[in-house]
């Protein structure tokens, strides 16, 4: 009889698109395991909002193995440890998994768990995910990589899996110490909108209803915060969570635009050339998830150090407390900003211009590390990806020393993004009476304006924490000064060289 082969989930929580799976029931019978890392239940990076998607993709998850005769197992403790005693009450022969890129944590926990499976016997196989390369040797050639890996066949979700007797499961998992078996505790989950919850049917499904209806106007409306909820994919919570294959992404966005090319060959109209604008950005878009991801693999240390020494130093290593909370609970004055914060706090998610912005004013504007802000925003984004969040912390900061110093100004882009002022009003009601002229800048409204309108600026909702013409050109010039050391000393060409895209050359980026 065959050996029995352990299929061991992380961030890969799907049937379908699964290699590992479909390699485990290759070689014998399969158990599932997810095991529930105290760790990582209480890192600085987790909230109660990733515990509650984590929730439905795991009881989803569960039903479908058992709906196909499978068994998974939820257990709870330090890895390797937990494999150790579930290995000594019923044996495997293999571990399947696939590769992953997160935090500091993972890393060091899958370094012990391929140390121990050496040790006791049991053949690891880790196998890619997605387009991020593992061990990749140099940056040329990685976008043709990332290319085959996205158009080669995607794995079918099995009809049936072959598991152990229910008996021989039950009675191993029995065995094993209660404390393993049952949770550590509780958490509190907040209320929650259907845009953020967790699960494979959900994830297909919003990338069904972006591609089929919601995405047309995507191109446009990506950056607008009133727009963007719709018109955005919403499947980045699929992503992080592995609900959703990276590459079954990429093939539906293929296959519509198909489409959509043979629907229109008998006729031209403005909605098919919106939509193909609005599909390749998306399509972009993927490829830039994985190649944000691949920095951190390449690089792990970037999730806590800068991409190079000449940036350390460059912010006071003790954060402005005062600016550190304001920013924090959206009271610095800036209404946008504000409003994004707040926003950010209650629903978990924001587009990508506003992520940039609140980061940039953070970095800029208050000069705040990106090591005490990064944390506040992994908390709160419901799709926190540490290879996406970490490098682009990093890079609306400035310390990247190869990507274009960008000091987003929250005012120009309120008149921009939030011309009629809904999305501040809605999330900054104590400014909603004043005109949209007044909401941009809502300090210089006159007087008698604020006490008829009942908001009182410096009372009511606070005078903006910084002058901002003054904080944007020291930020402008300090940065600027930098950034020419890092290209002097050289050390700018080592991160283009390790890091850069391939498709812009370093020259373009430093103008």
């Amino acid at each position: 009889m065959a050996a029995l082969q352990l299929v061991w989930y992380k961030r890969d929580l799907r049937i379908a698109d699964h290699a590992p799976l479909a390699g485990a029931m290759a070689a014998g019978p399969v158990v599932a395991v997810y095991v529930h890392e105290p760790e990582q239940q209480y890192a600085t990076d987790r909230d109660v909002r990733h515990e509650r998607v984590l929730r439905d993709a795991l009881d989803e998850l569960k039903a479908s193995w058992q709906a196909r005769g499978g068994h998974f197992i939820e257990l709870h403790g330090v890895l390797p440890a937990v494999f150790d005693a579930l290995h000594r009450v019923l044996p495997f022969a293999a571990i399947w998994a696939h590769e992953e890129t997160w935090n500091a944590l993972s890393y060091a926990r899958d370094r012990r768990v391929r140390a121990w499976a050496k040790h006791a016997g049991v053949t690891m196989h880790e196998l890619p995910s997605n387009g991020v390369v593992r061990r990749l040797a140099s940056r040329d050639g990685w976008a043709e990589t990332w290319q085959r890996r996205m158009r080669s066949r995607l794995v079918p979700a099995p009809d049936r899996i072959a598991s152990p007797d229910a008996a021989t499961t039950t009675a191993a998992v029995t065995a094993l110490p209660e404390d393993m078996r049952t949770s550590t505790g509780a958490h509190v989950v907040p209320p929650w909108s259907d845009w953020q919850r967790g699960g494979e049917a959900r994830g297909h499904d919003m990338l069904l209803s972006f591609l089929s209806a919601r995405g047309q106007d995507y191109r446009r409306a990506m950056s607008s915060p009133n727009e963007a909820p719709e018109a955005c994919s919403r499947i980045s919570v699929a992503l992080a969570f592995g609900s959703l294959s990276v590459r079954h992404a990429y093939q539906a966005a293929r296959q519509r635009a198909r489409e959509l090319r043979d629907d229109t060959r008998n006729r031209r109209d403005g909605d098919a050339a919106q939509w193909s604008q609005s599909l390749v950005s998306f399509a972009s878009r993927l490829h830039w998830h994985c190649h944000f991801i691949q920095k951190l693999e390449d690089e792990p240390r970037l999730e806590t150090t800068h991409y190079a020494p000449v940036f350390d130093g460059l912010r006071p290593a003790e954060p402005d407390m005062d600016h550190l909370r304001a920013w924090r609970d959206g009271q610095t004055g800036y209404p946008l900003v504000d409003a994004c914060m707040r926003s950010l706090r209650v629903t978990g998610w924001l587009t990508f211009r506003m992520r940039a912005m609140v980061m940039s004013f953070a970095s800029y504007h208050l000069w705040l590390d990106w090591r005490h802000t990064g944390p506040v925003l992994a908390r709160w984004f419901t799709d926190y990806e540490p290879g996406i969040h970490w490098t682009q912390c990093q890079m609306q900061s400035g310390t990247t020393g190869i990507n274009t110093i960008r000091i987003y100004n929250p005012y120009k882009q309120a008149e921009e993004h939030d011309a009629a002022g809904a999305f501040v009003r809605r999330w900054v009601p104590e400014l909603s009476a004043l005109s949209d002229a007044d909401l941009v800048r809502p300090e210089h409204t006159p007087l008698i304006m604020q006490q008829m309108t009942g908001c009182v600026i410096g009372r009511d909702y606070p005078l903006p924490i910084v002058h901002h013409e003054t904080a944007y050109a020291f930020a402008r010039d300090r940065m600027h000064a930098i950034k020419q050391a890092a290209q002097r000393s050289g050390s700018a060409q080592q991160v283009y060289d390790r890091h850069g895209s391939r498709r812009t050359p370093l020259e373009a980026r430093t103008r």
